[in-house]
């Protein structure tokens, strides 16, 4: 006698397409007109999920300067997220994440600079730009402008971008110190902006993350009024409660003076995040 047995069919999970990172970072947001300006023209976004922050710091008359950085801030997390959703995480590798980045950041300078030749009022507005995107362990950062990205590990902070700024050229060339530089009437005199020309790059590196970094992005009004010293004691201090730590950053800045918008994105990084894949879809991912 032969035993028939019925199996049922294995049941095949497709592989997501998106990447999740909401288990993988903790974010804290703040942005702040200041003590003297009259409106906020910076703008800020992040989200855990897709692993993506976008800090944006207008310039430009009236209102041109919100416009400018809303645009930034806007387009590029809509289009960076649909571009990450559209593929499967195993088809990425670093060198598509940093040309993914400095699409966003041309096709934001494109809109905006159309914007401010088509409108009057909006007539030479620009913004400076900060895009964080974590991807496969590695943290991605393209920036353009004076806005800045900082990283405390192990409560060492470290400033990870490099200003483009008419300051940051002379303190290179050493006609000026950094301490110098804090007290100079050029500090916002950049070098490079999103929407002023035609055409605009975006700086982009990567680096190895470490569970346990916490990240800041920010715009100029909280270093141009806050020690690199102060900021790392504030982030050490209270980097158990990081949406603490973002206010306690913002109300030093008012309390010394808050001279500009002040905007404050906090990331930390609680694990690991390596992106799966079989030995056939890392040797496809590395051609």
């Amino acid at each position: 006698m032969v035993a028939l047995f019925l199996v049922e069919p294995r049941q095949i999970v497709p592989e997501s397409t998106m990447i999740n990172l909401s288990s993988v970072l903790e974010i804290a947001t703040v942005t702040h007109p200041g003590m003297v300006r009259p409106h906020n023209e910076d703008s800020i976004a992040a989200d855990a999920e897709s692993g993506l922050a976008v800090l944006a710091d207008g310039m430009g008359g009236h209102n041109a300067g919100e416009v400018a950085s809303g645009i930034a801030v806007a387009l590029i997390s809509s289009e960076t997220r649909k571009a990450l959703a559209a593929g499967e995480p195993h088809e990425l590798n670093g060198n598509r994440i940093e040309l993914l980045i400095k699409e966003q950041a041309a096709k934001a300078n494109t809109a905006i600079f159309q914007a401010s030749q088509s409108q009057p009022q909006y007539s030479g507005m620009g913004t400076t730009l900060v895009i964080a995107l974590w991807f496969d362990n590695h943290l991605f950062v393209g920036h353009i402008g004076d806005s800045r990205l900082y990283r405390l590990r192990s409560d060492a902070l470290e400033q990870v971008t490099r200003d483009h700024s008419w300051l940051q050229e002379q303190i290179d060339s050493g006609m000026i110190t950094k301490e110098q530089a804090r007290y100079s009437p050029n500090k916002n005199l950049v070098t490079r902006a999103v929407g002023i020309d035609p055409e605009v790059e975006a700086e982009v590196h990567a680096y190895a993350v470490e569970p346990g970094d916490i990240y800041l992005l920010c715009s100029d009004g909280l270093p141009d009024m806050v020690t690199d010293e102060e900021i790392q004691l504030t982030l050490s201090s209270l980097k158990a409660n990081l949406p603490l730590a973002a206010e306690q950053l913002v109300q030093q800045a008012n309390d010394n003076g808050g001279r500009d918008n002040i905007s404050v994105i906090l990331v930390r990084v609680l694990k690991d995040f390596p992106v799966h894949r079989g030995w056939l879809k890392k040797l496809k991912s590395w051609l």
